[in-house]
């Protein structure tokens, strides 16, 4: 007889996370095929490059341009405060951020 284990009560089928900066709540997908997408990405491009294919694998399209749209005293978002988002995203899509 084959050996069977049932693992499904240890997988998880939640709604996506938000992510919140400033006043804008942005929903991250968090499915297992855009995450698998994702990876790749970052492994077979430059980081900066990476960075702007990720946030359209991780955001709905209007949510990119919110993000892009970010102002402070009059200051555009940064390139490095683009790459924190996309990283804050994946940690919290991964686990490895939780809810405060």
């Amino acid at each position: 007889m084959t050996k069977r284990i049932d693992i499904t009560d240890k997988l998880c089928f939640e709604e996506n996370p938000v992510l919140e900066i400033g006043t804008l709540d942005v929903e991250v997908k968090a499915d297992a095929e855009t995450m698998l997408r994702l990876m790749g990405v970052f492994t077979e491009k430059a980081e900066l490059e990476a960075v702007g294919e990720a946030l359209n694998l991780i955001f709905a399209p209007e949510d990119v341009e919110a993000i892009c749209n970010l102002e402070r005293n009059g200051r555009k978002l940064s390139a490095k405060s683009l790459m924190t988002i996309v990283e804050a995203a994946m940690s919290l899509v991964m686990g490895d951020e939780q809810g405060e």
